[in-house]
């Protein structure tokens, strides 16, 4: 039985050529075994059928030489650990999956060519910068049978940054918004946010979690000021980085995934955060039993989708 090596990326890793990857989401198949679409350097060299596409090199050498393992790169608790196990038992392939917390993080991984990934799944704007600096290949759709299992719809507006849907394929989509705790708000004597300037609320000092990641902190300022979070104008973006440095006195901690567990063990009064976490973050307050309550809000400015 193969097993799942999971690891941390090493950052200090010397570079070697940049090569050509492709992104994809790590599609799971509806049926009995999961779709894991694959890295390569060229459009339309297909590895396996579990592979979209086969890299030019360090992927075409492991394939070459009867290489049986994947390497993938994806954001922390994105797939159960149980169906990339359910993957390599069907398939007897080993799957080495790194993770990474930020876009930013991944981006110079992928760049240096230290590692060449069969899978990477960044974020829509990372991968409209991973297309323009050559990093990504094309996708060969005859590898991805569940392809036409995609909600039109999402493919769609995944034109927005991959124009022809040749080099990535959407996994799944969520908001950013505003987690709160009832209780602490009570006590504070502040009401429920309803928008990204509550987060500068000086009541709220020492109460407030920040997403560590640069584009979801600009989005939280640009937004306030009524700004488009891809905004390419100098002064708005000057002004948002002023807002967010006057804002850092209020703010108790620059963090990603532990915004979930600070604000279930009642460690903050609010938090940014990703709409995904709240299934488990509700599944916990109830099994915990905990005497309040986190609720989820987009702000009235709207949020990065």
């Amino acid at each position: 039985m193969k097993k799942l090596i999971k690891r941390n990326t090493n950052r200090t890793t010397q570079k070697i050529a940049k090569q050509k990857i492709f992104t994809a989401a790590l599609a799971l198949a509806l049926a009995s075994a999961s779709l894991l679409a694959g890295c390569g350097g060229s459009a339309g060299s297909g590895s396996s059928d579990t592979a979209a596409a086969g890299s030019t090199t360090q992927a075409d050498d492991r394939e070459n030489s009867g290489s049986d393992e994947l390497y993938v790169y994806n954001w922390g608790e994105y797939i159960d650990e149980d169906v990339i196990t359910q993957f390599e038992d069907e398939t007897g392939i080993t799957v080495v999956y790194d993770m990474f917390e930020t876009n930013e993080e991944m981006y110079p991984i992928i760049e240096a060519g230290a590692v060449i990934y069969d899978a990477v799944c960044p974020s829509d704007y990372m991968i409209q910068k991973m297309i323009e600096n050559d990093l990504l290949a094309e996708l060969n759709f005859d590898n991805i049978p569940n392809f036409d299992q995609i909600d039109p719809e999402y493919i769609e507006m995944s034109q927005a940054f991959d124009p022809d849907n040749k080099y990535s394929v959407p996994y799944c989509w969520g908001t950013v918004g505003i987690l709160y705790n009832t209780s602490l708000l009570e006590e504070l004597g502040v009401p429920a946010p309803t928008s990204w300037a509550d987060l500068w609320d000086e009541r709220l000092s020492g109460e407030i979690l920040m997403q560590d990641s640069v584009r979801d902190a600009f989005m939280v300022a640009l937004k306030k000021n009524g700004h488009s979070m891809n905004t390419d104008n100098e002064e708005e973006l000057e002004q948002a980085k002023q807002d967010l440095i006057d804002q850092k006195p209020l703010v108790q901690a620059y963090v990603i995934d532990q915004v979930r567990d600070k604000m279930i063990g009642g460690e903050a009064a609010v938090g940014v955060i990703y709409s995904g976490e709240m299934l488990y973050i509700q599944e916990e307050v109830e099994s915990l039993g905990l005497d309040y309550s986190l609720e989820y809000v987009i702000p009235e400015e709207g949020t990065n989708l």
